[in-house]
């Protein structure tokens, strides 16, 4: 089995399904989710241009599928390190979503996913790799929100769902009532 295999339900059952054909079909699968943080900030990516889908838009920290058997918790670690270099943050598992979302070419999210945050310093060590990350910026939440709100057209669908829909049980205290 490759890494390009995911847990996606087909007919009722939980399988192993290439990654594309994943998309492709809008199969339900699962995913992970991590937002790093620094008091109010939030560390966002900007997807690589040559990406399958969503080039070139800001996302959350990482985000990507867990392998066959692999738990979330150790999926959201492993991202962190693959997309960013980061290492030594052990995310805390906030919440599970599931939303459907297209995002272009002929693709479809439909993803249950395992939402991660974790707590560092502005300072940590960050090495994207350019394959999958052009460039990270650390954001205010509430300048991240109002900024989706202006110009949601620079941001991946799900990071756009995340903040309209689950900021609450994301961030918690972050948001105000």
């Amino acid at each position: 089995m490759t890494d390009e295999m995911i847990p996606a339900w087909v007919d009722g059952t939980l399988q192993p399904v290439e990654k594309l054909e994943v998309h492709r079909r809008g199969l339900r699968h699962k995913a992970v989710s991590v937002f790093v943080m620094d008091g109010q900030n939030v560390l966002l990516q900007r997807r690589a241009r040559e990406k399958y889908h969503s080039g070139g838009l800001w996302a959350n920290t990482c985000c990507t599928h867990p392998r066959w058997n692999e738990s979330a918790a150790d999926c959201a670690v492993r991202r962190l390190r693959e997309e960013l270099g980061i290492t030594g943050l052990w995310p805390a598992h906030r919440d599970r979503v599931e939303y459907r979302a297209d995002v272009g070419g002929g693709m479809v999210e439909h993803e249950v996913v395992d939402i991660f945050l974790a707590m560092a310093g502005s300072k940590i060590k960050v090495e994207p790799d350019p394959a999958e990350v052009s460039q990270v910026e650390w954001v205010g939440f509430y300048d991240l929100a109002a900024e989706v709100r202006r110009r949601p057209e620079r941001f991946t669908p799900w990071l756009r769902i995340y903040l309209e829909e689950h900021s609450k049980r994301i961030f918690g205290t972050l948001v105000r009532p």
